[in-house]
Order: C-alpha cells, then structure tokens, then sequence
C-alpha cells in the first residue's frame, strides 16, 4: 500500500511560496517562461531533467525535497511494494524521509517520467542524504533537456551505461558512451545527455547533491 502526497508541480508551488518568489521570478531564474512553471505546477506539463535541476536549484531545495513530502501518521510498511508511476506532476509515493531499501526489488521501484523521454527509477534511498541513485532510461531521441541547452548544477555525478548508447555533451567535448562505460564528473560542470540511436539507453546513475 503506497500514501498519496501532494503532486511534484503542487510541491514546488509550495516550495516557491515558502521562498516568497513570484511565477516570474523563478520563470527568470531558471530561464523558462512564466506559463511553462505555471503549467509544471498545475499538472499540465513535465519538466526535463534540466528544468528539474534548475527549479531545485533556484528554490534551494533537493531533487528528494521534491518527490518527497512530510510522513504521516501510520504510515505505510516499508516493505511493501511500491509499485509507483510518478508522472512527475501526478506522484504519489512512500513517505517522505522514509528508506526506500535495503532491498528494492525491480517491482517495488519509485518511477518518475520527465519530459524529453527521460525515466527515472528509484534504487535507494536513506533518510536525511542528497543522493539521487537512479536507473535511468532514455528512450530513443530523449534528452536531458527540452533544447540544445546545457545543464548544471550542485553535486557529484557518477553513471554506469548498461544498455544501448548515450551521447554526453561535457563542457566543450562531445563523447558517445556504449555498454559498460562510466563517467564522473562534477555536476557543476555544463552537461547534456541524449540517445540519438533507435534503442532505449539504460544505465545507473548516482548523483550526490550538495546542500
């Protein structure tokens, strides 16, 4: 049995609001339009991955801040499958805080869709960390981002390609990572991901945020 929480587009309504910052101002600084945040917060649209990260960043906030929410009274075991499909503005999920491990198996999995054909699948999670570990699928043409844009923000990041083929864009380089190569780099670094194949790119992705 699985709790359902407030929408990820109503949570960062909330966030916006607690941080006293208009549509516009935060439509400003993350480089969107006003009525594209409007849209992520009614449910209407998806952000990429790109527009994620910068909303976070703006608001001051984590990646987890975001898909989590405060725990409720009996809330349920977390032992139980998830089962969850996160629309990334019609979530529902466990608790917020909550431990999402030691085990997960592959039917208990948290999945966030995002836009541009990113999904993020959830493999862990401890309370109180800024750690993104996630198996991440890009399915043909999907990208980071909406645009050519590239993206940065806090952190660490680490990635293991599993399947199929995926094209980073690491500062002024371009580089075409294929089954069984890794990256590291740190995430401040500007950076894009895309599949250009005809196949889903599949790989792991642990991602530390820093406060």
């Amino acid at each position: 049995m699985t709790t359902a929480l407030p929408p990820v587009g109503e949570r960062i309504r909330e966030a916006r609001m607690r941080h006293g910052m208009s549509l516009r101002a935060l439509a400003r600084a993350v480089g969107v339009s006003a009525s594209l945040i409007s849209q992520i917060e009614t449910g209407k649209s998806r952000p990429s991955v790109s527009t994620l990260y910068a909303i976070t960043r703006a608001l001051e906030i984590s990646v987890e801040d975001v898909f989590d929410g405060a725990e409720p009274d009996g809330a349920a075991d977390l032992g139980s499958p998830a089962g969850v499909v996160l629309q990334a503005v019609h979530g529902v999920t466990q608790p917020a805080g909550h431990r999402i491990g030691p085990i997960v198996r592959p039917e208990a999995r948290e999945v966030l869709q995002l836009d541009s054909g990113v999904t993020w699948e959830r493999l862990g999670h401890l309370p109180g960390t800024r750690i993104d570990f996630l198996l991440v699928t890009y399915a043909p043409g999907g990208s980071s981002s909406s645009g050519d844009q590239l993206m940065r923000h806090s952190g660490l990041e680490y990635g293991f390609v599993l399947e199929g083929e995926l094209t980073l864009t690491l500062g002024f380089e371009e580089h075409l990572l294929r089954p069984g190569d890794a990256v590291s780099f740190p995430s401040s670094t500007p950076h894009r991901y895309r599949n250009d194949g005809v196949t889903p790119a599949v790989g792991v992705w642990y991602v530390h945020e820093e406060p």
